[in-house]
């Protein structure tokens, strides 16, 4: 019988403790609710999910690679499935490519692409649910452009600043933001900047950028409590910019923190929930079940990762334990060859690198890419709001608070969208 038969084990790798440990409790949220979810539909097959958590602390290669082989050697995982894990740069895949496993995962990070290409027969089974760190640069420049261009917002000069956390995902977003701009009319006037972090001290670097007198300005430190203060610091004495912060600032912790700050900063996520009604159902779910507190847009990700796995795995006739690599050809043939329509959008992994690709970035189809999510906290009690891509931007651009003095035109009824720059 179905219920005689051993659960499914699946492994998680979260930052449960650490400078992400938000992120990791929300990554541990997802994963229980889906797996609450497809049990309660009859799991795989008629096998039950059964989550097990490993913490890895602060990312680091070893913490990481320590926490996979924990999951692979003690508990036999038939695959390890979480968010993000900034830090290792793929020293985990090694382990995963040993045992023959599937890894899906949201590292956001290009080295994936280059790890997967090296050897596509060993790393068969790694795949990355978002698109990597570098479309993050050109996705803001075009952004920005677009606010320009269709008159949502008139910036004062063409000068861009842009400072970077120390990790090399900040690093890459960072100089790949300065390698786009020219091509869409703007110009960097101070960094990519490398800051140490994690800290909270930005005072000493927000001195050189307001002697640098951005119209624009970007952050792409990632840490939530970290940005937080960056933004604090940043309105002690505001600048006439637009504020971009790096994805961090899409959790609540953030605004819980910068408090009325927070308004009117800019965000983005390659990865983030949408406002449709799939996303709603999602979001009002995901409270119900954890507190008004929790973060959904974060939580998404293990979520949809979860449920995409044990679809291609239910395709495949079932998972497959470490050491049975026949059987996880399989499921991951079914990932590959599956558009799979999630919370978050598209997941349609690419041929090659087994990433997703980005829209509008890389493809104009929104039906084959993830959406490049552009958010804006207008109130730092609510929600984020979601000002771009078109078709998916539910509320539009406002002028933040800090730049309450200038005018800016009215957007257009339907002002071009990122798609058509």
């Amino acid at each position: 019988m179905a219920a005689d038969l051993p659960p499914v084990p699946i492994g998680s790798m979260i930052p449960l403790t650490g400078p992400s440990a938000a992120d990791g409790a929300e990554f541990r949220k997802g994963m229980i609710l889906a797996v609450e979810e497809l049990n309660a539909r009859g799991g795989l097959l008629g096998r039950r999910f059964e989550p097990i958590f490993a913490d890895t602390c602060r990312q680091t290669a070893e913490e990481v690679v320590a926490a996979a082989r924990w999951l692979i050697e003690k508990h036999q995982v038939h695959a390890i499935v979480n968010g993000y894990n900034i830090g290792p740069q793929n020293s985990e895949y090694e382990p995963i490519a040993d045992a023959g496993i599937i890894y899906v995962h949201a590292n956001t990070l290009l080295q994936h692409h280059d790890t997967v290409m090296s050897d596509p027969e060993r790393y068969f089974g790694c795949f990355m649910a978002d698109p990597a760190d570098y479309w993050y640069g050109p996705g803001f420049i075009k952004f920005i452009s677009w606010l320009r261009d269709t008159g949502q917002w008139t910036p004062s000069s063409d000068r861009l600043a842009i400072v970077s956390g120390s990790k090399p995902y900040s690093i890459v977003i960072a100089n790949a933001m300065a390698a786009s701009a020219a091509e869409y009319g703007w110009r960097v006037c101070f960094g990519p900047k490398i800051v140490q972090t994690p800290t909270t001290r930005w005072r000493e670097v927000l001195e050189e950028v307001r002697a640098a007198n951005p119209a624009v300005l970007a952050n792409t430190h990632f840490y939530a409590g970290d940005l937080a203060h960056f933004q604090r610091q940043f309105v002690e004495k505001p600048l006439d910019c637009i504020v971009y912060l790096q994805y961090g600032a899409t959790h609540r912790s953030f605004s819980d923190i910068a408090q009325e700050a927070a308004v009117g900063v800019i965000v983005s996520s390659v990865v983030g929930l949408l406002r449709d009604d799939l996303g709603k159902r999602f979001e009002a779910r995901y409270n119900a079940r954890f507190g008004e507190g929790s973060t959904a847009t974060i939580g998404c990700q293990s979520y949809s990762n979860m449920h995409h796995y044990a679809v291609a795995a239910a395709m495949a006739g079932g998972s497959g334990a470490p050491g049975d690599f026949e059987q996880n050809r399989k499921v991951a043939y079914a990932l590959k060859g599956m558009i799979y329509r999630s919370v978050q959008g598209t997941i349609r992994y690419h041929p090659d690198w087994q990433a997703v690709a980005p829209y509008p970035v890389v493809t104009h189809d929104p039906s084959l890419g993830m959406p490049h999510i552009f958010y804006q906290i207008h109130d730092h009690r609510q929600p984020l709001a979601m000002i771009a891509p078109e078709p998916y931007n539910t509320e539009r651009f406002i002028l933040p608070p800090w730049m309450s003095g200038r005018t800016v035109a009215r957007p257009a009824a339907n002002p071009r969208g990122l798609t058509n720059l």
